[in-house]
């Protein structure tokens, strides 16, 4: 309720309801684009622009349904984007200075499994990063990563089940 709240304050010009809609939603936005993205200097402008994108078009949304979906089909959809354009792009050095750097990098004590997921989640498409983010990290149900995607609940099962399948053979390789 307070939500809704919020959001009719936010849609008036209230910058202390935008605030709080903000705060309340932030965490999960930057998380959902940095665990898409794998970057989070990306991630945290991906969040800002998906945030703001939001709130210019808060007049046109439907304050019965919950906020936070709807921010981050924003989100997720940006990263995506960003996700795709960067591998056009092939930020990745091609004298493999990144690759070396990695290299070099020592886990710390229990770091293993998280590293080894961050890096399995970084090496899947973005399509797959998405719907895994969503469902496993961020608690969506598959129908309503359909909804927020605009996707078949087919085709999200299907890009959920390939991209765990994937993930899980990365992983296994890299605690090897």
């Amino acid at each position: 309720m307070a939500e809704r709240a919020w959001i009719r304050g936010a849609q008036r010009g209230s910058v202390a309801d935008l605030e709080r809609l903000f705060r309340e939603h932030w965490p999960r936005a930057h998380r959902a684009a940095q665990l898409v993205t794998g970057d989070a200097a990306a991630a945290e402008d991906i969040a800002q622009e998906a945030f703001l994108a939001a709130v210019r078009n808060l007049d046109r949304f439907d304050r019965r349904r919950p906020f936070g979906p709807w921010l981050h089909r924003i989100v997720v959809n940006r990263a995506i984007d960003w996700a795709r354009a960067r591998a056009l792009r092939a930020e990745v050095s091609a004298d493999g200075t990144l690759e070396r750097a990695a290299a070099r990098e020592r886990p710390r004590e229990g770091d293993t499994d998280a590293r080894a997921l961050a890096g399995g989640l970084r090496k899947l498409s973005p399509e797959h990063r998405a719907v895994i983010v969503l469902r496993h990290l961020l608690e969506y149900t598959p129908g309503e990563i359909a909804e927020l995607l605009e996707l078949p609940r087919g085709t999200v099962n299907s890009r959920l089940r390939r991209g765990l399948d994937e993930l899980r053979e990365t992983i296994g390789e890299e605690l090897r």
